[in-house]
């Protein structure tokens, strides 16, 4: 091989390597997703707390909303929700949002010997 076509090789390896390293990276577990479309719950996934949800859809259909919330672990809970809500909506869904529940400590039942 030439060295013109190992250099075009070594580029194209490094070029690939620093995208997946840019734009790969996951955030953290995805707990649950809701998607809204014009107020109307659209699709969900994963367990979502059922308090939450009702209050939620309320909101959507209230304010005929079209967006997405999203529950993520990373260390901590994570609530994220589209840009395109106004942040007065932002902050009602953030104040239902029950942080304390999956906040909870993990009680280990196991004996320990001793």
């Amino acid at each position: 091989m030439t060295p013109t076509v190992l250099k075009i090789i070594f580029i194209a390896i490094g070029i690939f390597l620093a995208y997946k390293l840019i734009f790969s990276g996951k955030k953290g577990l995805t707990i649950f997703e809701m998607h809204f479309k014009d107020g109307r719950l659209a699709s969900h996934k994963g367990k979502i707390p059922e308090k939450f949800q009702k209050e939620c859809r309320a909101i959507a259909k209230a304010e005929k909303l079209t967006c997405s919330v999203r529950c993520e672990k990373a260390g901590s809970v994570r609530l994220h929700i589209s840009a395109n809500v106004n942040d007065a909506i932002t902050q009602r869904i953030r104040n239902l949002f029950p942080f304390e529940y999956y906040d909870k400590k993990q009680v280990d039942n196991s004996r320990q010997a001793g």
